[in-house]
């Protein structure tokens, strides 16, 4: 059952609904579904605080943004103290269509140092810490913190992905019996069915889950030291190693596993309801119907209460950085989070670009997002699918949240599945919000495209660091982070990487 709309709620709801001012871009036409498909099998509704938002059917076709800098009354907002009030504003219509409703910060963060060692030949220190916090201080969360061995406070780098070393490892559940195959999850419930000799063996389903191919199986205890998301297993000294240059220009690094905060599967419950919801943060927060994304950005905020008492760290300089459905949750957790500035890496659809303008050249749409993982995202999206020019938001709002604080977003120009043309839309909607703060404050808003494609690499690092040490350590850098790849060098660059491909093995 939802709550009921109260009087209070009204000028709300009518705001919504009327049209916005125009804008200056128009979104890409593409095919979109007509809708959500009738087959699904339903979410059970939770009912949170921020009660009934106007429905699809009640809002107007817009094909243009949004804009951030007008009031839900039409109030044009120009100076920094009404963005405050919008802020408040977009951030309760951004959970409730795009996130789902977060609880609010627990203020009982603790840490406890489990372990420390002095790594690469002691120039790195490396301290596992455990946090605990929520209702009871049940909750918690193992970091692995990188320092510099002499100085500080440093400027950190968050980074999701697998558990730091030495870490406990978590069981996990499995994924749900059609994920990651671009199919409708929602068609669907229960868990995969084991067919052929694991069936007569009297195995059970437990596949691999993105980012943790190598984790320990789920459901049972991992080796100590842990594994990392990506490539075998990891230790302090193959860490320290790999970012020595990250360490060389005076940074740390914080790793976690986002999946200890949010398990990232589609699997559902018999009645439907998403099985993770039964795990990790969410069973202590139940009035809450907030999806995965959200879930690792509040855990990355439970960090951030932590570090900002870390006396090795400085609590003015914490960036959080992560690539692809990781790189969304970074860009969520800097929107809703002062502290952070955000650094995601090739975000794809629900990230850095706006959805009204996703599509061509194979990107990722709001439609097939919700086919695919519509659990990371709140529950009022779903309805949107096939009406995107109807969503009273769009992905610029998050990056509009940001201001004044720097944003960058590392990009590939062979990731098909992130659209130039949708990002720069998101910047050119959102520096509006920056330009409240100073006529300067738009060139906080950074962008890097390396030549890659759905990867987080060496390039992107740098770029990350460079960018950083000019819009938070103030050190002058003649590299521009404003550029983006034309049409034409986004065909260059797919031709040259089609033929750089090894040719397919001849059968004999």
């Amino acid at each position: 059952m939802r709550h009921p709309v109260s009087c209070r709620s009204l000028p709300f709801l009518f705001a919504l609904a009327a049209a916005f001012a125009p804008a200056t871009l128009l979104a890409q036409t593409a095919a979109p579904d007509d809708g959500p498909d009738p087959k699904e099998i339903p979410v059970p509704p939770i009912a949170t605080a921020l009660g009934r938002l106007p429905g699809v059917g009640e809002l107007p076709v817009r094909a243009d943004l949004p804009d951030v800098l007008v009031m839900n009354d039409g109030t044009k907002v120009t100076s920094p103290a009404q963005w405050l009030k919008r802020r408040e504003e977009i951030k309760r219509t951004l959970e409730y269509y795009a996130l789902g409703a977060m609880p609010p910060p627990p203020g009982n963060v603790q840490g406890r140092e489990l372990s420390s060692a002095k790594v690469a030949d002691g120039q790195v220190l490396y301290r596992l810490v455990h946090l605990t916090f929520g209702p009871g201080g049940k909750l918690g969360l193992d970091l692995g913190i990188f320092t510099p061995a002499a100085g500080g406070p440093f400027p950190a780098i968050l980074s999701p992905g697998g558990s730091p070393p030495g870490a406990t490892m978590l069981p996990r559940l499995p994924q749900g019996p059609n994920q990651g195959r671009g199919q409708n999850v929602l068609l669907l419930v229960g868990p995969a069915p084991v067919t052929g000799a694991a069936a007569a063996s009297g195995a059970t389903a437990t596949p691999v889950v993105p980012g943790q191919e190598n984790a320990a199986p789920p459901a049972t205890a991992a080796a100590p030291g842990g594994r990392a998301g990506f490539g075998g297993p990891v230790t302090a000294e193959s860490v320290a190693a790999r970012h020595a240059e990250l360490f060389r220009r005076g940074y740390a690094l914080v790793l976690f596993n986002h999946n200890d905060c949010a398990e990232d599967t589609t699997l559902r419950n018999a009645d439907g309801s998403w099985a993770f919801r039964t795990t990790r943060f969410y069973p202590a927060y139940p009035d809450y119907d907030w999806g995965i994304l959200a879930g690792w950005a509040w855990g990355a905020s439970r960090i951030a209460d932590y570090l900002v008492t870390d006396r090795a760290i400085d609590p003015t300089k914490l960036i959080l950085t992560g690539a692809s459905r990781a790189g969304k949750s970074a860009m969520i957790a800097a929107a809703f989070d002062e502290r952070l500035m955000a650094a995601p890496v090739v975000t794809g659809g629900g990230g850095v670009g706006a959805y009204r303008f996703a599509g061509p050249r194979g990107s990722e749409t709001l439609d097939v997002m919700q086919k695919k993982y519509p659990n990371w995202f709140s529950p009022h999206l779903h309805e949107f699918r096939g009406h995107r020019e109807k969503l009273p938001f769009d992905q610029h709002w998050f990056l509009a949240l940001c201001a004044p604080r720097p944003f960058l977003a590392l990009e590939g120009d062979t990731d098909t599945i992130s659209l130039p043309a949708a990002v720069r839309a998101s910047f050119d909607g959102a520096k509006p919000a920056y330009a409240l703060f100073g006529a300067d404050a738009p060139a906080r808003l950074g962008v890097h495209y390396a030549p890659h494609g759905h990867a987080f690499t060496a390039e992107d690092w740098t770029a990350l660091l460079d960018f950083a040490d000019h819009h938070l350590r103030g050190k002058k850098s003649d590299r521009r982070f404003d550029r983006f790849p034309t049409d034409a060098e986004l065909d260059t660059a797919a031709a040259a990487a089609r033929a750089a491909r090894p040719a397919p093995a001849s059968v004999k």
